[in-house]
This record gives C-alpha cells, sequence and structure tokens, in this order.
C-alpha cells in the first residue's frame, strides 16, 4: 500500500493514496446533494431531540419542549375505545354465558374480544390457531376433557387444570402404573397394547391386556374406552392423543402418568374477560 496521492490519468482524479497491485483507489468526493442532505438530517436529529422525548437518562428519558409522549396518547385511545365500549360490556358483564350466545351483537363483540385475550395469554400453549400441540389441547376439534359445553369451558378457564393455587381447580390424577410399582413392565405393554387396539381395531393385543385394563382402567376411561368427563379421564377410543398415539407414549403415560397444568385464569383477569374467553373457544368449532 502506497500513501503517495497522484492523479489518475483517465478520470483525472485524486488517488487516496492506496494501492493493491498496481491499482489505486479514487478519492472521489460526495455529491454535493448528498451531504446536504447528510448535513439535514444531522441538525434535523438535534431539533427533534430538543422537542420530543429521545435521550435516554439513568432512571427515565428526557421529555422534550413539546411534552409529547406517545405513552399518554396510547393511554388516551384505550380509554377512548373503553368508554366507546362501556354500554356493549356492561350488558356482556350482566348477561349470562347463553344469552351472550342468543345475542348476535353482543357474541360478535365476546368473541373479538376473546380473540384478542387468547393471542395474548392462550397462543404459547395452545397454539395462534388453536391446533394445540403435544400436552397442550386442540381446542378445534370435539374431544374435551372436562365438557365443551359454555359452562364448562368457562370452569377450565377459570379454575385451570391442576393449578395448586386455586381451590377449585379441576384435578383428575392417574396413577403410575409402572413409577409406583402398581404393574409390571410386561403388563403395561399389555395394557398399553390393548388401549391401542380400542381405536385400531387392527391393532395386536392379548387377553391379558383386556384384563388388566378392566381391573385399573376402566373404572375412569370406560369399559369401551369411551373416557368420563366427570374424572377428566380421557376418550381412548377415537384416536386423539394429548401425548402421542404410538405404543411408547401411550405405555409412558400408563408408567409414569400425565400431569399437565394450566393456570386458573380466575386468579390474573377479570370475570369480562374470562367470559369473551369461553365464548371465543367455544366458537372454534369444537364447542359443544
Amino acid at each position: 500500500m502506497s500513501d503517495i496521492k497522484e492523479v489518475d490519468e483517465v478520470s483525472g482524479t485524486t488517488t487516496t493514496g492506496h494501492e493493491w497491485d498496481g491499482i489505486y483507489e479514487l478519492d472521489t468526493p460526495m455529491p454535493r446533494w448528498w451531504l446536504w442532505t447528510f448535513y439535514g438530517t444531522v441538525i434535523w436529529g438535534f431539533i427533534y431531540m430538543v422537542l420530543y422525548p429521545a435521550v435516554p437518562l439513568l432512571t427515565e428519558n428526557t421529555k422534550g419542549t413539546l411534552g409529547y409522549s406517545s405513552r399518554a396518547e396510547v393511554a388516551q385511545s384505550i380509554a377512548d375505545a373503553t368508554k366507546a365500549q362501556s354500554g356493549l360490556r356492561s350488558k356482556l358483564e350482566a348477561a349470562s354465558l347463553k344469552d351472550i350466545k342468543a345475542d348476535p351483537q353482543l357474541f360478535a363483540f365476546a368473541k373479538a374480544g376473546g380473540k384478542a385475550a387468547f393471542k395474548v395469554n392462550c397462543v404459547q400453549c395452545h397454539g395462534s390457531g388453536a391446533e394445540g400441540a403435544k400436552g397442550n389441547p386442540n381446542l378445534n376439534d370435539d374431544d374435551w376433557l372436562w365438557g365443551g359445553s359454555l359452562e364448562a369451558i368457562h370452569e377450565t378457564i377459570k379454575h385451570g387444570i391442576r393449578f395448586e393455587q386455586d381451590d377449585d381447580t379441576r384435578t383428575s390424577d392417574m396413577p403410575a402404573f409402572g413409577k409406583d410399582e402398581m404393574l409390571t413392565e410386561a403388563q403395561i405393554n399389555d395394557v398399553g397394547a390393548f388401549v391401542l387396539s380400542l381405536s385400531d381395531a387392527s391393532a395386536q393385543k392379548t387377553d391379558s391386556g383386556a384384563t388388566l385394563y378392566a381391573d385399573n382402567c376402566s373404572s375412569c376411561h370406560g369399559d369401551k374406552g369411551q373416557g368420563n368427563r366427570e374424572f377428566g379421564a380421557p376418550a381412548l377410543n377415537d384416536k386423539i392423543w394429548l401425548y402421542g398415539g404410538d405404543k411408547a407414549n401411550v405405555v409412558q403415560s400408563i408408567h409414569s402418568s400425565r400431569q399437565g397444568v394450566m393456570p386458573a385464569w380466575g386468579h390474573r383477569l377479570d370475570e369480562l374477560t374470562i367470559k369473551q374467553l369461553a365464548i371465543y373457544v367455544h366458537a372454534l368449532g369444537g364447542g359443544e
């Protein structure tokens, strides 16, 4: 690299003095219009810092001479929207779930509010389309552990599942047949095979599996695997599986039990929002 600045013979432009293998870098000046634009943005930046909140400090920020606040603007917008909705919100608070469903205007309002609340509070587990995931139920189908009526959905949202801080939470305790040494590994394998046969006639099963199922599982899941919503016991005969319907997952469920937890939203959300969520979930397609 050379520090000697020369004038390029072809363009007549002075070089920067940088040279690589005989190739020189031209010291081409920026266009005037670009420089004035740049200077203008710098000047505008200083003006903006004076007029508007801009510079972060240790505990807050500069307020700006105009006193503008986007937070105040948003708060005012929310207050205006709440005021405009006050009539419908009052009706929604006073109405029963059944009455809301029967009133087209209230139903549309509740559903829209429930959709917004769902995106904030529920999508993390149930998915943006309520399609669910392993261990988190799909809310679009008609397979419900505790019932898919408006009242049942409302109860589940409000009190949660196995949520210890709520005395009225939904609770179902399936034994861990393997972990608690109630059944041997071979017996659990036979029960798993029989459970799969309840929804798949081609699945292999044994007589011992049927007997073990009748003795240990039918009291909650039903003799035909139809489930029991009173206990939150899932149906086993419909090929809808919360943790997977292959042999390994079924055996794992029998061996160790599944103790998933859903928060009790009654501790975090107001009753109006819980009503709206119940309406929205019920309207997804699987509500009864």
